[in-house]
C-alpha cells in the first residue's frame, strides 16, 4: 500500500518491451453486451487500500459503463511498486492499457499522453472548477497542456495518541510543530513513546519532511518552477528536525521502510505519526482498543503555515497509443461525476478534487459507524483547504518528480539529524543535487 517510488528515468533507461507483463495482479474483464461488445477499454489501476473500493469499481461501475456504453471493460489491479515499471514497460512497447492510473503526478511521461483539457472542461461545465491540487498536479504550464488527469487524492492527517496527549492536557492532540517537539520530549520522557516521524528512504518520510518544510516557508522551488532549496528557511528546517529527532525519536526511524510508522502506531509504540488514514482503518479492524486511543488532527502550523501533504494524487493519463482514446476519456467524465459513491466505498480514503460531486462530506465524516469515535474523521471535512501536493507552490514537473524519487531532501534531513553532517553542509550537498536535477 505504501510502497516505495522509484526513479522513472531509471525504468525508461532500463526497462525494455519485454517487461510488459510486470507485475499484474487481478484481472477483471467486465462485458459490455455480452460477446456482441464492438469495443474495449482496458484500464489499470492500483489494488487500492480498501478491498471494497475494488469490489465497487471493478464490479458495478465498470460493469455498468460497460453495459451503456456497448464496451468491454478489462480491469487489471496491481501493487502500486509495479506501477512505474508497468507504465515505461507500457511506453516502451507503444501499446498497453486506454486508462492508466498513477498514485502520484506523473509530469515525466507528459510526452507519451493525450493532452485532458476536454475533459476538464466538460467536467467544469457540470461540477464547477476544481480544486488547485488537482490542477497543479496534472498541468504544464509552460507547454499548456493537462497531461493527465486527477479526479482525487488521499490527505496526510496527523495521527496521535489521544490518551497520551491527554496525560499532558492536550486531548485534542497538538496544533503546532513546536507542540511536538516540546511535548513529544515529555511523552518520550515519562511513557516511552516516542514520535514517529521517518527520516528514511521511503515516502512516508519524504511527505512527512515536506510538511514540516512547508509548514516553516522552506520550499524546492517557488511558484513559477524557480529552485529555491538553499534559503534560510530550510536551513532552519533542517535544524528544527534535527532537535526533533534527538528530543523525541529513536534511531530506528533512519532505517523505517513505508509501512513502518503504521505498523509502529497500531502496535502502540508510538504518540504520533503523519500518515494516511491508512493507520485508523487498519486499527478498526485489527485491534478496536488502540483504534480507540488513535485519533486524527489537522496539519499543523509551523512558523508560517499550517498545511499538509497528499498522500495519494489519483492521476490518469491516457497514452497516445490508446486504442480506445474516446472511450477513456467517457469513462473518466462518468467517474467523475459520480464520484460520491467512490467516496463512500472507499470509506474517505479519497477526497473529490471536484468538491461539488460529494456535496454532504461534513455529514458523512460526522458520523462514520466504523469509526471509534464516530465523529473521527470530521477534522478532515476542510481538508481541501490545507491538502497540498510535492513542489509546493509551483506546479508538479519532472524536476521536482526526480528530486522526490532519489530522496534528496530525506538524506538531507538524515545525514544532518544522525550527525553525518553539518546542517549547512546538508543543505549545500542537497542544493548541488537539486541544481543538477533541474
Amino acid at each position: 500500500m505504501d510502497g516505495q517510488r522509484v526513479n522513472r528515468r531509471q525504468f525508461i533507461k532500463a526497462s525494455g518491451a519485454g517487461a510488459l507483463a510486470t507485475g499484474i495482479g487481478a484481472n477483471i474483464i467486465v462485458p459490455g453486451r455480452a460477446r456482441a461488445a464492438k469495443k474495449t477499454l482496458k484500464i489499470l489501476q492500483w489494488v487500492h487500500f480498501v478491498p471494497a473500493y475494488d469490489e465497487w469499481f471493478n464490479k458495478k461501475l465498470a460493469k455498468e459503463w460497460g453495459e451503456k456504453n456497448d464496451t468491454e471493460v478489462i480491469v487489471d489491479n496491481i501493487g502500486i511498486a509495479g506501477i512505474n515499471p508497468r507504465a515505461t514497460a507500457e511506453v516502451s512497447a507503444q501499446k498497453g492499457h486506454d486508462l492508466f492510473l498513477f498514485n502520484w503526478p506523473p509530469p515525466t511521461f507528459e510526452e507519451q499522453t493525450v493532452d485532458m483539457k476536454d475533459v476538464y472542461q466538460e467536467l467544469e461545465k457540470k461540477l464547477g472548477k476544481p480544486i488547485d491540487l488537482c490542477v497543479k498536479s496534472t498541468y504544464n504550464p509552460k507547454t499548456k497542456k493537462y497531461f493527465a488527469f486527477s479526479p482525487s487524492f488521499t490527505p496526510d492527517p496527523v495521527n496521535y495518541r489521544q490518551d497520551l496527549f491527554s496525560q499532558v492536557g492536550m486531548p485534542n492532540g497538538p496544533k503546532t510543530w513546536d507542540e511536538v517537539r516540546t511535548v513529544g520530549a515529555k511523552i518520550k520522557k515519562d511513557t516511552g513513546h516516542p514520535v514517529g516521524i521517518g527520516l528514511a528512504n521511503e515516502i512516508d518520510t519524504a511527505m512527512a519532511l515536506r510538511t514540516i518544510m512547508y509548514a516553516h516557508g522552506a520550499h524546492e522551488q517557488d511558484a513559477n518552477g524557480n529552485l529555491t532549496l538553499n534559503s534560510k528557511q530550510t536551513l532552519e528546517t533542517i535544524k528544527f528536525v534535527t532537535a526533533l529527532f534527538k528530543e523525541t525519536m529513536t534511531d530506528e526511524v533512519f532505517t523505517w521502510d513505508a509501512s513502518s510508522n503504521n505498523r509502529a502506531m497500531i502496535a502502540g509504540k508510538l504518540s504520533l505519526a503523519l500518515n494516511a488514514i491508512s493507520i485508523t482503518r487498519t486499527a478498526e479492524k485489527q485491534d478496536p482498543a488502540i483504534s480507540a486511543k488513535i485519533q486524527l488532527t489537522k496539519a499543523l502550523k509551523g512558523s508560517i503555515r499550517a498545511i499538509g501533504l497528499e498522500h495519494v494524487m489519483q492521476c490518469y493519463v491516457v497514452w497516445k497509443f490508446s486504442e480506445n482514446i474516446e472511450g477513456a476519456k467517457k469513462f473518466l467524465v462518468e467517474y467523475t461525476t459520480n464520484f460520491h459513491d467512490a467516496f463512500v466505498a472507499g470509506e474517505f480514503y479519497d477526497f473529490p478534487c471536484w468538491p461539488r460531486t460529494v456535496s454532504d462530506i461534513n455529514k458523512l465524516t460526522a458520523n462514520d459507524p466504523k469509526a471509534h469515535r464516530p465523529d473521527k474523521y470530521k477534522v478532515l471535512d476542510d481538508v481541501l483547504n490545507w491538502a497540498t501536493i510535492v513542489g509546493y507552490p509551483g506546479y508538479a514537473n519532472a524536476a521536482i518528480d526526480e528530486i522526490y524519487s532519489t530522496w534528496v531532501p530525506n538524506v538531507m534531513f538524515a545525514k544532518a539529524a544522525s550527525g553525518a553532517a553539518s546542517p549547512e553542509d546538508a543543505l549545500k550537498e542537497a542544493d548541488a543535487q537539486c541544481r543538477r536535477i533541474f
